[in-house]
């Protein structure tokens, strides 16, 4: 199976996106970029590569619904004379514009959150909409866990690995455990669990640090060889990586904890003192980071919880 990466700009502070072409019958394209020229243009360059158009591919197929991933989706589809396209059912930012929803702001407020931050946070999220088209229901295939898409020399696999994102999908090669993990593994950075609403239950909030760890676990069942992430080099030492994201994860917890004062914080106090310069976006992807260390803590029974108003509180356990 010849699975060819093409390496695509961004606007965004993450860089360049890496999407995987699937060089068989039925060509399939995981992951798309975002919708901006400089992308298409470095798209259909390296489709034509690898010796195909963009009008010869049959599936889309997405890691998750980020801008970076998705954006280029639906008018890929138009110009492929529509191509199949698929993701996780737990995925919603193909839908609709991330935060745009009443449920988003009663997360931020639980968080602790400003109200003058969250129309902040919600209007540069509306401003990032603009590097992604929006699918109806019916434009889209669900993919299953476990799903198998085949092509004439093999098959992928689809592996549910929720955690950056709810309905977060790796898809393995078990020939020779290559795995395409999306923004599940990357080998320079820790991917940050973002804040969402739980996919079975909306009014509360998915647990993705919890969700990723056992993604993490999963994946490393099937002894990879080689990991295509979603940003920068492949990942040849799955194993390596497996413990040094464990290390970095229960580092950045006891950082969380210690921050705890004793009169308690909310997950935004929590992430105001972590990363005291962040701007623009960035206090919501920090404020998704502390909420995701709070939960697994308070899960862990490392801290305590108790809710004030509308917000939640994080307390540190005394010893009596």
């Amino acid at each position: 199976m010849r699975i060819v990466p093409i390496t695509l700009p961004t606007p965004f502070y993450i860089g360049p996106v890496n999407v995987y072409l699937v060089a068989e019958d039925p060509p399939t394209l995981i992951d798309t970029g975002p919708k901006t020229k400089e992308a298409i243009e470095a798209l259909r360059d390296g489709v034509r590569r690898a010796g195909f158009r963009v009008a010869d591919i049959r599936r889309i197929v997405l890691t998750h619904a980020h801008e970076d991933h998705c954006g280029l989706a639906r008018s890929l589809r138009d110009e492929a004379k529509d191509a199949e396209v698929l993701i996780h059912d737990w995925e919603t930012g193909h839908r609709v514009g991330r935060l745009e929803h009443e449920e988003h702001r009663v997360l931020l407020e639980r968080a602790g959150v400003p109200q003058q931050e969250i129309e902040t946070m919600r209007k540069l999220y509306e401003h990032m909409r603009l590097y992604a088209d929006s699918f109806d229901d019916h434009e889209y295939s669900s993919l299953e866990d476990e799903a198998e898409l085949e092509f004439e020399t093999g098959a992928l696999r689809a592996i549910h690995t929720p955690g950056h994102t709810p309905g977060s999908c790796s898809f393995i090669r078990e020939a020779d455990r290559t795995v395409i993990a999306g923004d599940c593994v990357l080998k320079r950075i820790t991917p940050n669990p973002i804040l969402s609403p739980d996919p079975i239950d909306r009014s509360q909030r998915f647990r993705s640090l919890a969700e990723y760890l056992v993604s993490l676990a999963r994946l490393r069942t099937f002894a990879p060889t080689l990991v295509h992430g979603g940003h920068g080099e492949p990942v040849h030492d799955y194993e390596e990586l497996f413990n040094r994201y464990l290390r970095a994860i229960r580092e950045r917890q006891a950082q969380v904890i210690s921050l705890l004062p004793k009169t308690g914080a909310t997950a935004w106090d929590v992430s105001r003192a972590m990363f005291p310069d962040t701007d623009d976006v960035h206090r919501f992807l920090a404020v998704s980071e502390a909420v995701a260390h709070l939960d697994l803590a308070h899960s862990e029974r490392k801290i305590a919880l108790e809710v004030s108003g509308v917000k939640e509180v994080y307390r540190q356990i005394t010893a009596n």
